[in-house]
């Protein structure tokens, strides 16, 4: 059972577990902290569970006393696998651990839907597997929901509204396809060894299409050539997308001397369909 398991800090000396930078690494030892971090996760009891970065497992067991169905652990640093497969033995089919790296492993060989994903995440791939996660190639993507610890400068650009200076390109990204709010911060003391910033919880839960009708990679070559020149107004900005922008522009329903960071996601969508070639076009 978990409660037999030692205390984490006695499973980090036993192991001798110090935390690489090269990995990313901050582990959470505070059992009340990652038990609130699987709560935030909603109803894990008919669910598989994708975590990646576990560590020395502080909020694997979080996961599996919120009763998680299966957990799927994926972590890198071999130097963890003793301290994780002492968890697995605590819970007996419960848990599978894989060694190796989150980027190039493909977790559905292993879950069975539905699928959460709960991770504190490595801050070097965090981002990056989180736009993996938001652009599959077919939507709805195999999981339902992302509960997912970000440096907070990282996890409030994804929540950022129009009007902000984070808003951009992340928010426009996950915003489109999915909900997403922040439902816990962290300050750096809550973490061995402390990082030099704080952290948040983000929450997202994956709508059945996304929001607004548009192609996708039109969306994102729009957005992405908007918020690379967020200082220039959108008829410079946008220029080499296409002949005649401004009138797009106006069509959209966008003021032509508008900056990205002032336009909404409808009015961008709107902006994509567009400028998409007929065999793009919704």
């Amino acid at each position: 059972m978990i409660d037999t398991l030692p205390p984490l800090r006695e499973v980090i000396r036993a192991h001798d577990l110090r935390a690489k930078k090269s990995f990313g690494q901050n582990f959470l030892l505070d059992l009340n902290l990652t038990a609130r971090i699987a709560r935030a996760a909603g109803d894990l009891g008919g669910a598989d569970v994708l975590e990646v970065g576990p560590g020395p497992g502080g909020l694997t067991r979080g996961l599996l006393a919120e009763g998680a169905r299966h957990v799927l652990a994926v972590e890198k640093d071999p130097r963890c696998l003793p301290a994780l497969a002492e968890i697995a033995q605590a819970c007996p089919g419960r848990l599978t651990v894989i060694e190796g790296d989150a980027l190039a492993v493909d977790p559905m060989a292993h879950l069975t839907p539905p699928v959460k994903v709960v991770a504190n995440l490595p801050y070097n791939v965090g981002t990056e597997l989180l736009i993996r996660w938001m652009t599959p190639r077919a939507w709805p993507p195999f999981w339902q929901s992302l509960t997912l610890m970000f440096q907070q400068e990282v996890a409030e650009r994804i929540v950022a509204r129009p009007g902000s200076k984070a808003y951009g390109r992340l928010a426009l990204m996950v915003q489109w396809r999915a909900d997403a709010r922040i439902v816990l911060t962290l300050p750096p003391e809550a973490f061995t060894p402390p990082p030099k910033v704080h952290s948040a919880v983000v929450q997202i839960t994956a709508l059945p299409a996304p929001r607004y009708p548009a192609d996708a990679q039109v969306l994102e070559r729009v957005v992405a050539a908007a918020f690379n020149q967020r200082r220039k107004m959108l008829r410079a900005a946008l220029r080499g997308l296409a002949p005649g922008i401004e009138a797009h522009l106006h069509a959209a329903g966008i003021a032509p001397t508008a900056r990205a960071e002032e336009v909404g996601l409808e009015a961008f969508c709107a902006l994509a369909r567009r400028l998409a070639p007929p065999s793009a076009a919704d």
